[in-house]
């Protein structure tokens, strides 16, 4: 069989399965475990490296595989399941659909920068490390989050959504530093998170008003 298949890329599969689960759900009008599902392959994502890492006798071509997977399921995880979630949140309009595609442009055209950089230029040995732009991977908790948010402003979700995926992606290519989590900063990351998607899935069972089920009953062609 191609390719490689022992524990180090374990967490970069399960993502990629996690995602497509996520498009499954969103396709079948449940867009909350979708975004459980966004912000799983998020928490796999954040240690897929860490892990691979542990393995200390990697040959060149698992290190150059392990980078290529880890952008190529970064499109899926992060750059069309988005889209797709933000599609069945409303987004079907002429304009929204528009700024998707925008997104996902920017989404790719960063991962593929990336490989590149991480081809060409030696890591910073100044002992603080940055990204370019906004990590692909923070979609993972920015949209979650806003639609949490959206739970108590339907509203502001209606409205702010376009926006949030617009700049989102437009933060992806801009060139400015972004400083990497500390190893404390992303575990208070992972716990906002998890709080973020519990609180999301428990909100069907205290009857809220879901700003999805507010969205559709807006938009003409839906019911």
């Amino acid at each position: 069989m191609v390719g490689f298949y022992d524990y180090t890329v374990w967490m970069t599969y399960a993502s990629l399965i996690s995602s497509v689960a996520g498009i499954f759900c969103a396709c079948a009008g449940h867009p909350r475990w979708a975004l459980a599902c966004l912000a799983l392959s998020g928490l796999l994502d954040a240690f897929d490296g860490k892990v691979a890492r542990t393995k200390k006798d990697r040959t060149e071509a698992e290190k150059a595989f392990g980078v290529q997977i880890d952008s190529l399921c970064d499109m899926v995880c992060f750059g069309t399941l988005p889209v797709v979630i933000a599609y069945h949140l409303g987004m079907h309009t002429v304009v929204g659909m528009a700024v998707l595609a925008l997104y996902i442009l920017a989404g790719l055209i960063r991962l593929a920068w990336f490989n590149v950089t991480t081809a060409n230029e030696p890591p910073r040995e100044d002992g603080r490390k940055y990204y370019q732009g906004l990590p692909i991977t923070s979609i993972s908790m920015i949209l979650p989050t806003f639609y949490a948010i959206g739970t108590l402003t339907p509203r502001l979700f209606l409205y702010g959504l376009p926006v949030v995926m617009l700049v989102t992606g437009l933060l992806f290519v801009l060139r400015f530093p972004f400083r990497k989590p500390t190893t404390t900063e992303l575990y208070i990351i992972i716990g906002v998170g998890v709080l973020t998607v519990l609180y999301i899935l428990a909100c069907h069972r205290w009857g809220s008003v879901l700003p999805w089920k507010w969205v559709l009953r807006r938009v003409p062609g839906t019911s």
